[in-house]
């Protein structure tokens, strides 16, 4: 008898602290839970746009004024940049027609009606051929033509290198507030050594990371569109400067007026 009570003593001298830590525990969990549910709910309360645009300042509403005009070239390139814009067929055999038959006054007509690129070249082609009347060169001819060709390449090749511009203004934009927000945190424990708390910090390194991502957002399509518009504009080209040769080539074998 006295062997049994020895065993039960030391058996519930053995489990009671792992009573005493479960009962713990259950008392425990309920507490941080609360303590850190509102901690999440606080932090996600704040990730809204209002809050990163606070947290970027004036860089990043440069930066959202600056996507703002990316998506306007892009838009405007989209319509622009393409073979019915730049040398519609249908409108390049009606010219075609109307030079052949030597009636230039219709085909003047005509060009001054529908701007495009190659009206652009027809017309310069046509004064050429006003001003120099009997004396018209071939080749000074074909030199007129290439020449407005090559213009007309040009102004929108410089239209499409705004975007080159933005996609690489943009990241340094960005950086430009990842140094002042970095400034600013460090300033801010400089001055008030005394009564430094981690939110001086968080708000310079908050608009550090904000202006540094919003930079590489808006470079980062600014430059795949450019490439693409880019590789487009080549592949326009090619077609101009075949229309081109073949409008040289029907004013030297035109029927007289």
């Amino acid at each position: 008898m006295k062997t049994l009570n020895f065993f039960l003593l030391v058996f519930f001298s053995t489990i009671s602290p792992l009573w005493a830590q479960e009962e713990t525990s259950t008392d425990v969990a309920p507490d941080e839970s609360a303590s850190v549910l509102p901690v999440v709910e606080d932090i996600t309360s704040q990730l809204n746009l209002q809050q990163i645009m606070e947290s970027g300042g004036v860089i990043l509403y440069i930066l959202a004024a600056m996507s703002v005009v990316a998506l306007a070239l892009v838009l405007t390139f989209l319509f622009t940049l393409n073979r019915q814009k730049i040398a519609p067929s249908g409108f390049v055999q009606e010219l075609q027609s109307l030079l052949y038959d030597g009636d230039l006054t219709s085909a003047r007509n005509r060009c001054e009606e529908k701007a495009t690129p190659v009206s652009a070249i027809a017309l310069a082609a046509l004064d050429y051929l006003e001003r120099a009347g009997d004396d018209t060169d071939p080749e000074f001819l074909r030199q007129v033509v290439e020449g407005e060709g090559i213009r007309q390449v040009s102004r929108y090749q410089s239209q499409i290198t705004f975007l080159m511009d933005i996609g690489v203004i943009a990241p340094m934009v960005g950086l430009l507030g990842t140094v002042m927000g970095m400034l600013k945190s460090f300033s801010g424990v400089a001055l008030n050594l005394a009564q430094a708390r981690p939110q001086v910090l968080a708000d310079g390194v908050s608009q550090a990371l904000v202006t540094t991502a919003a930079g590489l957002i808006v470079a980062i399509p600014a430059m795949m569109f450019y490439s693409l518009f880019r590789g487009r504009l080549s592949k326009l080209t090619a077609s101009l400067e075949l229309v081109a040769a073949d409008i040289v080539t029907t004013l030297a074998h035109r029927k007289p007026e």
